[in-house]
């Protein structure tokens, strides 16, 4: 016997493929949804991390900002420090030479020659004084030039002037004082000293002036006494 189906098959197949798809669509936009959401979670933890980092980086960078002024206030500090001990000891070093400077302009003065005025501006010394003619004025260079302490005389200007009803060189005149270096004051220092010093001081052991033996003694032959001119008697 021949069966015929007349319900509408196709109508249920095409709505069963229907609602699979729906269904297989939901589901893959559920798992895209699910994939998404945990992307956006990673992405935002790493985000956060990241930003924590910055902010800790910030916070460190700040602390080396004001690390980093102190230590140049401090750099200031010291410099200032460092430039008031070298006055110090410029001063401390150098307060003796304007007494060493007035002697030794006292001793290369010559004759004939007086000064007014002397200016000290740093090494530099001007000299503002009269002479009897230019040749005391050259003598006086001369004498500058030759000094240990003083150097480099130059003549600024000279010209004749009347003073006290005399007619003389009025002269003015720069030079310049040699200053000696911390190592040679150091070295100039210890040369007396060491020559000075007693063999105690020096560590060396004292030596013993050679005794000379008296006649008579062992090892020494005895000198004959002086007998009396032949021909004479007592």
């Amino acid at each position: 016997m021949i069966r015929i189906n007349l319900l509408p098959h196709r109508e249920e197949k095409r709505k069963a493929r229907r609602q699979q798809f729906f269904a297989l669509s939901g589901l893959i936009v559920l798992m895209a949804g699910l994939i998404a959401l945990l992307v956006h979670s990673v992405i935002s933890g790493r985000i956060d991390a990241q930003q924590a980092k910055n902010d800790f980086l910030k916070a460190e960078i700040a602390k080396l900002d004001k690390d980093i002024d102190e230590i140049k206030r401090l750099k200031e500090q010291i410099a200032a420090l460092l430039s008031r001990k070298q006055v110090i000891e410029s001063l401390q070093a150098n307060r003796s030479e304007v007494v060493v400077l007035l002697n030794e302009l006292a001793k290369q003065v010559p004759d004939g020659v007086y000064l007014k005025g002397v200016k000290q501006t740093g090494t530099k010394i001007n000299l503002i004084g009269y002479a009897q003619s230019n040749a005391r004025i050259s003598n006086l260079m001369r004498n500058l030039e030759a000094s240990p302490l003083l150097e480099q005389p130059t003549l600024v200007e000279s010209k004749r002037v009347l003073q006290a009803n005399r007619t003389v060189n009025e002269f003015n005149l720069n030079v310049v004082v040699t200053r000696a270096k911390p190592e040679d004051k150091k070295a100039t220092e210890q040369k007396p000293a060491a020559a000075g010093a007693t063999p105690a001081q020096t560590g060396q052991p004292a030596q013993a002036a050679p005794v000379q033996p008296a006649p008579g003694q062992v090892g020494q032959p005895a000198q004959p006494a002086p007998s009396a001119p032949a021909g004479k008697k007592s």
